[in-house]
């Protein structure tokens, strides 16, 4: 399946959402620390629900240490990526990466040498940003749908 990387997430639920989200599509989430909350959050555990258990969750504790083991393609989401969510060809195994809710990902990670490229979701002008769980959504879907929903009950 894809791999979701959350860069340092601030919002309990956000992450409870995306890691819910993670368990019934059959992808690995991926926090990289500081983290907004403790894993131990009730609103992270309320979100999460009864799919906390289900889902592949690893914490590393910085960015190089998620860079050791990355898969080869790293798509970043951010609002002025290059193309559109739905213009990339996704490929078993590729990296979704997501920034922090107030902020997105710092200029030097979304333009790192090893970001694959840069997308973005559709938005009307002067609205700052979609909420981190539903733009996790949206890409997990399409990549997913891409591949036929492979999985799927």
């Amino acid at each position: 399946m894809f791999e979701i990387v959350l860069y340092t997430p601030e919002i309990p639920p956000n992450t409870g959402s995306t890691m819910r989200l993670a368990a019934v599509t059959g992808c690995r989430l991926h926090l990289i620390e500081p983290l907004g909350f403790e894993m131990e959050d009730a609103r992270l555990r309320r979100a999460g629900m009864d799919y906390r258990d289900r889902a592949v969750v690893t914490v590393h504790p910085d960015l190089e240490s998620w860079l050791e083991g990355r898969p080869p393609r790293v798509h970043a989401f951010t609002v002025d990526g290059e193309i559109l969510y739905d213009d990339i060809a996704y490929q078993q195994g590729d990296a979704l990466l997501f920034g922090p809710e107030s902020v997105g990902l710092p200029n030097v990670v979304k333009n790192a040498e090893w970001v694959t490229g840069r997308a973005r979701l559709p938005m009307v002008a002067g609205v700052r940003s979609i909420n981190l769980a539903n733009a996790v959504a949206i890409v997990v879907y399409e990549a997913w749908r891409q591949h036929a929903f492979r999985g799927s009950a």
